[in-house]
């Protein structure tokens, strides 16, 4: 692909553009849920450059969790599949993850997407109160943290619940306030005091069933430090999965991740998996509930959020040391701005771009470009 000479950019005043969804017309999600853990934790554990953690090659590439365009993305990429909402793995108060919850609930605020925390410490009553408490004040009240029955929703995983008397310490703290959501352990129909829900994290299973609570499924599991794949990824048995997921009709129904990529579970595009659609073959699956790709190449795909699309073009322009300025108005036209001023225009908003390549060829969308620039 030859670098672009021209950069055009439409830009309408935002009386003029449809309105998304606010909060207050959005609806909280209904069971069946469709959920992914997910995790907030990179550049992290991304491992150095000469020896990343992982097997696969994200088409982001090693993003930033930090980043709004890549959370956009991500967002996108998920309400793409037929995903509603994020688990956003927890590692306590003021851990990384933790600094990146507010993001991820901005970046969904307006939006039909909704997150909630898998809770993964294994810490005391007397610190789990404290967290609970912290939880609540600082994201419970958030229009698009989970809640279900009016209750805010809290996964837990199993080392901070494995046991009966687990359970009813988390649920003597609790007290009532949060809906809770341990991972199953042997034994856990007995135990006197139950939570709302229960699920599985298996993800060296293809397929879990915890009859009347959760239906969840993984891809495949590699983990970065093993010579081979505990569960070899096979995009044929995916589909059938997602199959057994839909038909389950589980009051959760999970997937085992979405960008999981130590372990080798994400469902999340990768150089790897890439699809005509460019969300990927697993999230095509997803997206079909089953049934095959059911968007055209390109052209059909939802656009990926704006941000996204800037932040590439910078970046683009960067690599190609270009002056990171962009020719905004009709084909043509002589007036140029600053890039970096467009996101913060507040009375204007980027809904299209096209390019003009050295060959004096027409564009693409936004999407296509986006993905094309992403291998350039």
């Amino acid at each position: 692909m030859k670098i672009p000479a021209l950069l055009t950019i439409l830009i309408l005043p935002l009386s003029l553009l449809a309105a998304r969804p606010t909060n207050a017309q959005a609806a909280a999600p209904t069971f069946p849920i469709r959920a992914a853990f997910y995790y907030p934790w990179f550049p992290e554990t991304w491992g150095p450059v000469s020896n990343r953690y992982t097997h696969y090659t994200p088409t982001l590439g090693y993003y930033n969790s930090s980043d709004a365009a890549t959370i956009d993305d991500h967002i996108a990429r998920m309400e793409y599949a037929g995903i509603n909402v994020g688990i956003a793995s927890w590692w306590g108060q003021g851990s990384k993850t933790d600094q990146r919850i507010s993001l991820l609930l901005a970046e969904a605020h307006s939006r039909n997407f909704y997150w909630t925390l898998y809770y993964e410490p294994a810490l005391s009553s007397t610190q789990v109160a404290l967290d609970l408490t912290y939880i609540a004040t600082h994201y419970g009240s958030d229009p698009n943290f989970l809640h279900v029955n009016g209750k805010p929703v809290l996964f837990i995983y199993t080392r901070a619940v494995n046991s009966c008397t687990d359970v009813a310490t988390w649920e003597t703290a609790n007290a009532g306030q949060f809906y809770l959501d341990p991972q199953v352990f042997a034994g856990y129909r007995l135990c006197s005091v139950q939570p709302a829900s229960w699920h599985q994290y298996a993800p060296t299973s293809a397929e879990d069933k915890q009859t009347g609570y959760s239906f969840s499924i993984s891809p495949g599991f590699w983990l970065a430090t093993d010579a081979a794949p505990r569960l070899v990824r096979d995009p044929s048995r995916w589909r059938l999965n997602v199959q057994d997921m839909v038909a389950s009709g589980a009051p959760w129904q999970l997937v085992t991740t979405f960008n999981e990529w130590g372990e080798g579970t994400a469902v999340e595009d990768a150089v790897q998996w890439q699809s005509p659609s460019q969300y990927g073959v697993y999230l095509d699956e997803l997206s079909s509930n089953g049934h095959g790709l059911r968007v055209a190449a390109q052209s059909s795909a939802p656009p990926l959020p704006v941000r996204t699309c800037i932040g590439l073009c910078h970046a683009v322009l960067k690599s190609n040391g270009l002056d990171g300025r962009f020719h905004v108005g009709a084909p043509g036209d002589s007036k140029r701005v600053d890039a970096s001023s467009l996101e913060g225009a507040a009375k204007v908003m980027l809904v299209a771009f096209a390019i003009q390549s050295d060959g004096g060829k027409g564009g693409s969308s936004c999407p296509r470009w986006t993905y094309r620039a992403r291998f350039t």
